[in-house]
């Protein structure tokens, strides 16, 4: 089955490429509405390495949007249930599932200078914050038993250029949004119209926090509708999640396959410029 599956995806991309997507070891931190659909995707196009973050368990109130979310998925663990679709799709993929928080306090635990990409579809305003400062920060930069200060990491302090990591790509707020036309592609300090982007940018700003390298993002240009109906409590042990927004799989999904393009795009493209030299 091994070069039968991805067939398809090596005939537009050549051997090459595809060679180096298999190789490549992804870390996807969320696996709601936005991450799941992302998932699907890389294991779909060939990523043979593929961690799942999320320390949520599937509720009712995820199957209008979430892949892995079914009737008869309710109550598992999120990443155990994506992982589980995933291997169905490719057996021979190496999927990790932690069933995990990421917060800074946890942030040591995923080493995630070992990974080629990191993707960020968490909800938290907080979490975002940190693991776009830790993923940005390159290897040297932090690691067990060292202060993790991400205060100090300011680009216009840092004469040398920062010690490699991965590529980082991130989602912001798809929620409340209907229109699969208006999403965007964007430079984080370049959004415009996103209020979690804003929201982000203004407490960075804040704290005297800046990321040391640029990185693209997933947003939308339509702005946020709001919530005509009421929210039920679905048991969700999602983290420090300020309020539940009404979301729709066709944006959601979107957002998911965006970022995993962006993956895909970026391997290619590193592929070409290899052979070219």
């Amino acid at each position: 089955m091994g070069n039968s599956l991805f067939n398809r995806t090596e005939l537009l991309l050549g051997s090459d490429a595809m060679e180096r997507i298999r190789a490549k070891r992804v870390i996807i931190f969320g696996v709601g509405g936005v991450g799941s659909w992302c998932a699907e995707c890389l294991v779909r196009e060939g990523i043979g390495h593929l961690t799942l973050v999320d320390s949520d368990v599937v509720c009712v109130t995820n199957c209008n949007r979430q892949l892995m979310a079914t009737t008869k998925t309710i109550g598992e663990p999120k990443v155990e249930a994506l992982k589980k679709r995933l291997l169905e799709i490719n057996p021979e993929a190496d999927i990790v599932a932690l069933q995990k928080n990421y917060s800074e306090e946890t942030a040591d635990d995923f080493e995630i200078e070992t990974y080629d990409y990191v993707i960020d579809a968490i909800d938290s305003l907080r979490d975002k914050i940190s693991l776009i400062m830790y993923s940005t920060m390159g290897q040297g930069a932090r690691g067990k038993g060292q202060e993790n200060s991400h205060k100090e990491q300011v680009v216009s302090s840092c004469p040398l250029p920062p010690p490699p990591c991965p590529t980082l790509f991130s989602s912001m707020g798809a929620a409340l949004r209907i229109d699969p036309t208006k999403v965007r592609v964007s430079e984080f300090w370049k959004i415009k119209g996103d209020p979690l982007a804003a929201a982000m940018r203004s407490a960075m700003r804040r704290n005297k926090l800046f990321p040391a390298r640029k990185f693209l993002c997933v947003h939308s240009e339509e702005q946020p509708l709001p919530n005509l109906g009421k929210a039920l409590q679905d048991g969700s042990q999602t983290f420090n999640k300020v309020q539940t927004n009404g979301s729709l799989a066709h944006v959601t999904a979107i957002f998911g396959m965006t970022l995993a393009g962006l993956v895909i795009q970026d391997i290619f493209k590193r592929s070409n410029a290899q052979e070219r030299t």
